[in-house]
């Protein structure tokens, strides 16, 4: 058997080295954000441009505050309504993936998820919106870093400073102020509860965040919070 020409195997070697290259600045990243607090997720960058398209002068309202400042009930609410199981899994759950698949192959469509909050702040970070195969496998590969690296109670933390809560506005502080007029640490169980149904569909729900559906399912949502386990 002739061995592979030296040219082909120099290009497999630098494929492998980009590779790595390319996974050890994900990785540095994810010791960085461990200690220091991200200005910016690639999806929040990826929300401005869409509305400076529009609005030049636009601007994201977004505040970072320490975990200790956004309240219990909030970290209930939110765990209770995208994942239950957020203390106990190590980045994934496999039931909830298999249900939501299930659902979904009834439905002949995708109405539903089962990302965890590690998989969700993973692809806020660093990725974009595509569903495909490479996007979701580097998701996984990143959701393995941030278990491994950070404990729970970081995650959750970066989670809610970073998540979206409607048209421009990100992370819990945001949001409290743009729909009650108080801050994160302030926020009663309802109020809690509300913001945390939003989070499928913020840009959806907020215009009509008291419609049947949204009350219906934020009495769920309530139902469900004292359960709800938080680092």
């Amino acid at each position: 058997m002739r061995p592979a020409p030296k040219w082909l195997s120099r290009g497999l070697l630098g494929l492998v080295t980009l590779l790595f290259l390319w996974q050890g600045w994900y990785l540095g990243w994810v010791v960085w954000w461990k200690h220091f607090d991200p200005d910016m997720t690639a999806f929040m960058r990826m929300r401005l441009g869409e509305l400076q398209e529009k609005r030049p002068e636009a601007e994201l309202r977004h505040q970072w505050i320490p975990y200790e400042r956004i309240s219990d009930r909030l970290k209930r609410a939110v765990v209770a309504a995208e994942d239950d199981k957020f203390i106990d899994h190590e980045g994934f759950d496999w039931e909830g993936m298999q249900k939501a698949l299930e659902k979904n192959q009834r439905k002949g469509k995708v109405v539903a998820g089962g990302s965890t909050i590690s998989q969700q702040l993973a692809k806020n970070l660093f990725l974009s919106g595509a569903k495909t195969p490479w996007r979701k496998a580097q998701e996984a590969i990143i959701t393995v870093w941030l278990e491994l690296l950070w404990d729970k109670r970081r995650i959750l933390e970066v989670y809610l400073n970073s998540v979206e809560w409607g048209q421009g506005i990100f992370g819990a502080e945001a949001a409290a102020h743009r729909y009650y007029n108080t801050s994160a640490a302030n926020l009663t169980t309802e109020q809690a509860a509300r913001l945390a149904v939003m989070l499928p569909a913020p840009r959806r729900y907020e215009r009509n965040p008291y419609s049947p559906f949204m009350n219906g399912r934020t009495q769920s949502i309530l139902a469900r919070m004292p359960y709800s386990e938080i680092p």
